[in-house]
């Protein structure tokens, strides 16, 4: 399964804005694997848990309200959950094997140089692959996924999207392991 956390725009259709399935382009620059200029980057997680700290991450030793779930506009973060058992093509950089294939050292694949993790993305993009696996740098046993969205369509949604709430217990496990205060 992959889970990802994506501001909703209820009716939106597949690949349109507000949708599960929606990869920002033209907004991308910033991100871990970003190359705007040659894929969208579609960011999901092995772990509901992963899915949801990434996005609350800046709240750290911060309260984080119900209100901050919602972004401008209305728009509520949402939870989709997709099934990834017919995704092909995905390198598993937390793969010992496949580290020492490539000759890249664990610390470049999670390092906070963009440069670094960048160049590394666009190195597996012109080889053809359809994504990429690695571990989160938030907790090591998070695995998360960066699919190439000009290679593999994102799967579509096993359900509707749940809108993300304080009390969900996904996000209330996400707080927690990260040290986000909940009000």
């Amino acid at each position: 399964m992959l889970y990802r956390v994506f501001p909703e725009a209820p009716g939106a259709r597949p690949g349109e804005p507000g949708s599960a399935t929606y990869v920002a382009r033209s907004g991308q620059g910033s991100g871990r694997h970003d190359n705007p200029s040659h894929y969208g980057a579609f960011y999901a997680s092995r772990r509901v848990e992963s899915a949801i700290a990434e996005r609350i991450q800046h709240f750290r030793g911060e309260s984080l309200s119900g209100s901050d779930l919602r972004r401008p506009g209305g728009r509520r973060l949402a939870l989709a959950t997709f099934d990834d058992s017919s995704l092909d093509g995905v390198i598993d950089l937390d793969d010992p094997d496949m580290l020492s294939k490539r000759e890249l050292r664990p610390s470049l694949v999670a390092t906070r140089h963009r440069a670094e993790t960048r160049r590394i993305a666009l190195g597996i993009f012109r080889e053809g692959a359809g994504g990429l696996g690695w571990w989160s740098t938030l907790e090591a046993s998070w695995p998360n996924v960066t699919l190439f969205a000009e290679r593999l369509s994102p799967p579509a949604p096993i359900d509707e999207p749940q809108p993300l709430s304080i009390d969900h217990p996904a996000l209330v496990a996400a707080a927690q392991a990260l040290g986000v205060l909940l009000s």
